[in-house]
């Protein structure tokens, strides 16, 4: 009977097939949440059914992958799994629409979102490694920044284009409490909380901008 050796075990091969295969299960955990979130529109009552369908959770779903890649996976590695997970949603959303449904609409639309998928998912998955598994407080503040950026991007579209007082105050509150509850220590919340403003505009005026003007 042979042994696997310890080199075997660490060989590049294993290591692509690892990190690959997180990869593939983050895009199938992102196909059936996108079907979900298709399916929640018509679950959650009245305007709140816009939260299925929000930017902030879509990007929130790469984040979370990034932040369960291993802490010996690259940034680009966490990159390629954030893609895989956003990729996923804008299949899965966009497959039941056609598929479950009986029409996705428009093809426009999907290929907006698969464009934002590609820029996104790897930006998300990398703030989320980067909360998560980094040694340096300055990634770790970015990444939780760029997180909690996400729900002051959609209070702001709440209560600005849309006049959803109830979604904007959540979207504020998973702004600021995100920050208080997921950093480390007291001087990582107050940074990340002074950095979340900033990410928070800067996603309103590079993402949802850009989207009022093509759907207008």
């Amino acid at each position: 009977m042979t042994t696997a050796t310890p080199g075997r075990l660490a060989s590049p091969g294993n290591k692509l097939r690892g990190w690959a295969g997180r990869a593939l299960m983050a895009a199938t955990s992102g196909l059936l949440l996108g079907v979900l979130t298709n399916l929640a529109q018509g679950w959650l009552p009245g305007a709140w059914n816009q939260i299925a369908n929000s930017g902030a959770i879509w990007c929130a779903v790469a984040f979370a992958a990034g932040a369960l890649s291993y802490q010996r996976d690259s940034s680009a590695q966490a990159a390629i799994i954030g893609l895989g997970a956003e990729a996923g949603l804008v299949a899965g959303y966009y497959g039941y629409a056609e598929f479950g449904r009986g029409s996705a609409g428009n093809l426009f639309y999907p290929l907006i979102w698969f464009g934002l998928a590609v820029v996104a998912g790897p930006l998300f998955g990398v703030a989320g490694h980067w909360w998560r598994r980094s040694g340096d407080a300055r990634r770790r503040v970015a990444g939780l920044a760029a997180f909690a950026g996400l729900f002051g991007m959609e209070g702001l579209v709440y209560a600005w284009n849309l006049h959803y007082g109830p979604q904007a105050w959540t979207c504020l509150a998973l702004f600021i409490v995100a920050p208080l509850l997921m950093a480390r220590t007291g001087k990582e919340r107050a940074l990340t909380l002074g950095a979340a403003m900033p990410c928070a505009l800067l996603a309103y005026a590079l993402i949802e901008l850009p989207l009022q003007a093509v759907s207008a």
